[in-house]
């Protein structure tokens, strides 16, 4: 699911040219956020729910939001990107549950 979200990163030019002025803008915070989600929930899914994975990921995706990319990346602050994160996030949690109830998690993916 880590993947998934790079890879909607990653074609992000391709389909803004295609897609138009929302894809350029909001796609990059949809899928970011909905990696970082799943690299919480790599890093803590013994220990934490999902509510608290997806509000760690949350606080994460908007705190680099609102301290214009911790000075690490050019960062032009919109409050949509809010928007956008917080629905990268929701989007996660829902794939999250859907793939839990497909793939049980005591089956171990078997």
């Amino acid at each position: 699911m880590v993947l998934l979200g790079v890879a909607g990163l990653l074609i992000k030019g391709w389909l803004s040219g295609s897609a138009g002025e929302l894809v350029h803008s909001y796609l990059g915070n949809l899928t970011v956020s909905f990696a970082v989600y799943f690299l919480v929930s790599l890093a803590a899914r013994q220990a934490l729910g999902r509510l608290t994975i997806a509000l760690i990921a949350l606080l994460a995706v908007e705190t680099f939001e609102l301290a214009n990319g911790f000075g690490i990346m050019t960062n032009v602050y919109d409050p949509y990107d809010l928007l956008a994160n917080a629905l990268g996030v929701a989007l996660a949690g829902c794939a999250d549950l859907a793939s839990a109830r497909i793939i049980p998690p005591d089956s171990g993916g078997r």
